[in-house]
């Protein structure tokens, strides 16, 4: 289970260290092995090998007739980087994947339960103004009905 939020810098080859409470877990689990990919939102996601096999079967599944879904396979599963915690704890990033999330130095990781997202620091902070300052009452859908909190 990934949860909070680690701030930390990429190294000057774009390497992340992983935060040293989820290495070991991950290691006896998936062998260290992850899967990087991209978001809609302009971050980057990091799944577990496991997690992320059955999430690409399920994008797998959706028609290609269908334009929306489509789009989401070809950015997902396109983009779909496999990489490996090496002896220290660190994953390289690729640069394309970098680029694509707008990554220098600073970063952001953000646990999700059975992924991280991998943010820039400013589009972290500008994405979380952006939702504080929202204060809308936008329907419930109703996967978030069941919360009450």
């Amino acid at each position: 289970m990934f949860r909070g939020i680690h701030r930390i810098a990429l190294d000057g080859k774009g390497r992340l260290s992983v935060p040293a409470a989820y290495r070991q877990r991950l290691l006896d689990t998936v062998g260290g092995q992850l899967v990087l990919t991209v978001d809609r939102d302009g971050c980057l996601l990091l799944y577990p090998v496991d997690v992320w096999e059955g999430i690409e079967r399920k994008l797998i599944e959706l028609s290609s007739l269908n334009k929306r879904a489509r789009a989401l396979k070809r950015l997902m599963i396109g983009h779909a980087e496999e990489c490996q915690l090496d002896t220290a704890g660190r994953i390289l990033v690729p640069g394309p994947l970098r680029d694509f999330a707008n990554l220098e130095k600073q970063i952001v990781l953000v646990g999700q339960g059975n992924k991280f997202e991998i943010w820039s620091e400013q589009a972290w902070q500008a994405w979380c103004e952006a939702e504080l300052a929202n204060e809308s009452d936008d329907e419930t859908t109703p996967d978030l009905a069941v919360l009450a909190f």
